[in-house]
Order: structure tokens, then C-alpha cells, then sequence
């Protein structure tokens, strides 16, 4: 007799539960309550969808500083690797670019999502649209089936919630998932922002709205001094704070500390030693020396960046560039290679790209996603406690998770058949 399997959550996580757990013999529902699948998919890599990294397991754990480890058996199960090459069996290829990082060759996330519809098409899965579950049906801590806000209810033998995080609530993720899980006696972890873009403290901040820095690199600092984080490439102004990739990145270090009393300090200039820069200004200063200090940055700055710079060296603007002393250039090199800002906070978790939190990992399985406290109840994705930093690693989670619940969901038990 073939096991009846529900998914909750039509997301990756929940697609690849879905089309495992079909292929292994169950009869399988998922149920979305968006009129789409893979709706947070669409958007996720700037619509490009970074669908996973390119390096060994080691390194995905690594990646992974919620609770990395949890996820030996499900990376070993269904590696980034296996992800590939699954993808390709259903027509999507795939290219690696800087950090590792996998996209479709094609640069559309649309192309992913129907590629996992069309995984879904042929595994015979009975996808549900516009459904939302209001409840979780368990009889002596067994599953039994779902109950839906509509009032339908649909009885089944085994359960994989895989409702997403709360980021981006327009995809869908609302947190339906933690309540239900919740009600049954799961502990949620407080959920926090991971992957966020983060608030200033200087007013000058706000000046430089909109303002994109390329080939920069930045450290982060506790307010003791320690060295948390450092990173190279492209950040962005904003009217509240700081975005753009190594923000995000960066800001996953940070978390712990709740993004109060930390440094940032952005390196403008990072392929040139402080020497370096010195001459470079030097330089700059013979060749625009008759020029006032306010308009002799053009050739080493951006434009919107030259009035704070100049503000912040605390280097008279109307000054002439001949006039300038040696401690003065030596002041502006130093600004230069450490551009100071304090970080006070983080943009809401429904901003962040990913949450951090959720289901405690001590209360799963780790080598089948089901519960320790409800029988036939499984999860995966971004639901569990577990998150990592950018660069594919959250997309590889939800798959890997997604297929170990789908194996072990659909799997015939000796009790059942007593």
C-alpha cells in the first residue's frame, strides 16, 4: 500500500521532499499557499538564482555557522555535486563564477523554477495552489493529517514542513510553519536577521545615499578591537546604513553581537599599501597644486565621496593643495585606508535574505529530518535552525534537507504494517 505524503511549503526544500518522496513510492500532495511554486526562488541572486557552491563538503559546513553540522548526513546524502547534476538530467545547465559560486547558465531563476516544475510534472506529484494549512492533525504523537483554512482536511501518514523563514513575507514566508511546529511542543530558536543590511551611526552616512564602492575591502571590529570579519568587493550607501554584497556577508558575523558597538572600517583603496597611496597623493597634490583641496580629488574618488572625505579629514576644503602639509597628506592617506563607521543595527528579519533561528536542531533527526517529538513529521529548509552565509549555501541546505525528508517521509515502517 503506498504511504500518503504531504508537503507543506512549495519552495526548494519542499519541491525536492515532494519529488523524492514520490519517486520512492508515496502518493504525495504539496500544498503552496501562493498561486506559484518556488516564488522566493524568483528573486533569490538579484533574479539570477545562486543555486548552490562549488566546493566540498568540508567547506559547505563551513559555510554554514548556524548549526553547520547538523547537516553531515543531509550534504552526504545529496551533496552540491548531486544538485548539479539533477538539474542538468531535467535540462538546466549550470556555470561556476567568482567565490564558487552556480548559476544557470542562463542568468534567469525563472528557468530553475521550471525546471523543478517540470521535476515535479514528471514525478506525478500533485502539486495544491492556494492552499494555506491552519493546523497539523497528530494523534498520540503521530501524524495523521492537515487541516486547511479552508476547512478541507486531508489525512496522511507522514508530513514534511518546509514553509521557509520569515525574510521576504511577500514570497510567502510568514512564519506559518514555527506556529504549527510550536503547537505540537517544538522549541523555536529566536529568530533574527542573518545576511541583513545594517544601520549607521554617522549622520554622513546618509549623504552618500545611492553611492556604489567597487574593489573595496572591509574588517569589522568588536568594540574591544578583535577582528571579526574581512572582506573584498562591492558595497553600497544607503539611506539607513550600508548594503550591498560584502555588507550582507558581513553582517552574518555580527549577529551574536546583535549589530550594537561594532566598527566597520572600509579600505577605499585595498591594492595599494599605505606607502603606496602616500605617493599616489602625492602625486595627485603636484599635479593639481594650484587647485583648492576640495577639487583636487577627482582622479582618487568618487564625486559624492570627495565632501565627506574632505569634511572627515578635517583638511580645510578651501585650502590650496601647495599649502598642505606632510601630517595632513599623511592624514587623508590613513582616512583613506579606514574609513570608520559604526554600526547600531540591522535592517527587520522580513528585510534579511535569510532567517536565522527556528526549529531547534536538538529536537530533528539529523539523519532523516523527522522529529524526535512528533512520529511521521519531518522538516526542511529554511525552517530549521540552521543558516549560512551567501554564496549558495542557504540554496543547498534547503535541496539537501528537501531530499533526506523526502527519502525518509515516504519510507514503509514495520510498526505500520502491524
Amino acid at each position: 500500500m503506498k504511504k500518503k505524503v504531504v508537503v507543506i511549503g512549495a519552495g526548494p526544500a519542499g519541491i525536492m521532499a515532494a519529488g523524492v518522496a514520490s519517486s520512492n513510492g508515496a502518493n504525495v500532495m504539496l500544498l503552496e499557499k501562493n498561486d506559484i511554486i518556488g516564488k522566493k526562488l524568483l528573486i533569490t541572486g538579484k533574479g539570477r538564482c545562486n543555486i548552490t557552491n562549488d566546493t566540498d563538503i568540508e567547506s559547505l559546513i563551513e559555510n554554514t555557522p548556524g548549526n553547520g553540522s547538523f547537516l553531515y548526513s543531509a550534504f552526504y546524502t545529496f551533496s552540491n555535486s548531486d544538485l548539479i547534476a539533477f538539474l542538468k538530467e531535467y535540462g538546466l545547465d549550470t556555470k561556476v563564477e567568482r567565490g564558487g559560486r552556480v548559476f544557470p547558465v542562463s542568468d534567469r531563476a525563472k528557468d530553475v523554477v521550471d525546471t523543478l516544475n517540470k521535476y515535479l510534472i514528471k514525478k506525478n506529484v500533485r502539486v495544491q495552489l492556494n492552499s494555506s494549512v491552519q493546523k497539523i492533525l497528530v494523534d498520540k504523537k503521530k501524524v495523521k493529517g492537515v487541516a486547511l483554512k479552508n476547512g478541507e482536511v486531508i489525512e496522511c501518514d507522514s508530513i514534511v514542513l518546509s514553509t521557509g523563514g520569515v525574510s521576504y513575507p511577500g514570497t510567502g514566508s510568514t512564519g506559518d510553519g514555527y506556529d504549527m511546529a510550536k503547537k505540537l511542543g517544538h522549541t523555536i530558536i529566536e529568530l533574527k536577521p542573518s545576511l541583513v543590511p545594517l544601520l549607521t551611526e554617522e549622520t554622513w552616512v546618509k549623504e552618500l545615499q545611492g553611492l556604489s564602492l567597487k574593489n573595496i575591502s572591509i574588517s569589522l571590529f568588536n568594540k574591544s578591537g578583535k577582528k571579526l570579519y574581512t572582506d573584498f568587493g562591492e558595497m553600497i550607501f544607503t539611506h539607513y546604513g550600508v548594503s550591498g554584497p560584502v555588507i550582507l556577508s558581513s553582517s552574518r558575523h555580527i549577529l551574536n553581537y546583535n549589530f550594537k558597538d561594532i566598527k566597520l572600517s572600509i579600505d577605499l583603496k585595498p591594492a595599494l599599501t599605505e606607502e603606496k597611496l602616500y605617493e599616489r597623493i602625492q602625486r595627485d597634490f603636484l599635479k593639481f597644486s594650484k587647485k583648492q583641496f576640495k577639487n583636487s580629488l577627482d582622479d582618487l574618488l568618487p564625486q559624492k565621496l570627495i565632501p565627506v572625505i574632505v569634511n572627515l579629514s578635517n583638511i580645510d576644503g578651501q585650502k590650496y593643495v601647495n599649502q598642505i602639509t606632510r601630517e595632513e597628506r599623511k592624514t587623508l592617506t590613513e582616512l583613506l585606508k579606514n574609513l570608520t563607521i559604526t554600526i547600531n543595527g540591522s535592517r527587520p528579519v522580513k528585510e534579511a535574505i535569510v532567517t536565522a533561528g527556528g526549529i531547534c536542531t536538538n529536537e530533528i533527526n539529523p539523519s532523516t529530518m523527522e522529529s524526535k517529538l512528533i512520529q511521521g513529521l519531518f522538516f526542511a529548509g529554511e525552517i530549521i535552525d540552521i543558516d549560512a552565509y551567501t554564496g549558495g549555501y542557504n540554496l543547498t541546505i534547503a535541496f539537501s534537507t528537501g531530499f533526506l525528508a523526502g527519502i525518509n517521509s515516504s519510507e514503509l515502517r514495520s510498526q505500520e504494517a502491524e
